[in-house]
């Protein structure tokens, strides 16, 4: 598994209009080519009418599954450029589909390249880019003189408090960063003068929202 990764937000959409064509992006998180498709094609049933629906998917850890499709436009002029504005920002696990309404001006090759291109950044800025981070979670069990200390340092510090549970003995549950184990352990160890019950739970990817430029 990645230690971290960015990817979309989710579903979102976005218009614009370029030279009087209507340039429409929908975007979403996938992960599966068959998710991929199922979206493509949803897109197209809603717009069966538009002049192109293009598409393109990056999917898997390391981007094994690459796909564009121009769907009528000049070769390379769609599918491509909407690819590589998901190379260039880096995005896993992420579907684009470009729907066009002609609006009568003729755009050219390099036109047509930078209008999928420009719909595509616009339509993921707008749907948002999150950055996932692969954390091992603890559950420390202390006493509770000791929680006032160990709750404030872990809210202090760059590990993720997620919740407190006061039973016989105080449960804190606490996100830490794949890598960063041994440090925490040892940090909770020394804070607790070696009294706490230290047990890693869960693996999960937790979300952030990344500002784009």
């Amino acid at each position: 598994m990645l230690s971290y990764y960015l990817t979309v937000a989710g579903f979102g959409e976005h218009e614009i209009t370029i030279q009087r064509s209507r340039f429409i992006a929908y975007v979403d998180r996938v992960h599966t080519e068959e998710e991929a498709q199922a979206f493509i094609e949803k897109i197209k049933k809603q717009h069966w009418n538009a002049t192109h629906n293009c598409s393109a998917y990056m999917i898997g850890e390391h981007d094994q599954i690459q796909k564009a499709n121009d769907d009528g436009e000049p070769s390379g002029t769609a599918g491509v450029p909407i690819l590589e504005v998901l190379k260039q920002m880096k995005l896993k696990d992420t579907v684009v589909v470009i729907t066009r309404y002609y609006g009568g001006v003729k755009l050219g090759a390099g036109g047509l390249i930078r209008a999928y291109s420009t719909s595509t950044s616009e339509g993921i800025k707008a749907t948002g880019v999150v950055e996932r981070k692969l954390t091992q979670k603890y559950k420390i069990t202390i006493d509770y003189h000791h929680l006032g200390k160990v709750e404030n340092e872990i809210r202090s510090s760059s590990f993720i408090l997620d919740q407190i549970q006061y039973l016989e003995k105080v449960q804190v549950e606490a996100f830490v960063m794949t890598g960063e184990e041994s440090m925490f352990e040892e940090w909770i160890t020394n804070l607790t003068n070696g009294q706490a019950i230290i047990e890693q739970t869960d693996v999960q990817y937790l979300e952030q929202r990344k500002e784009l430029n």
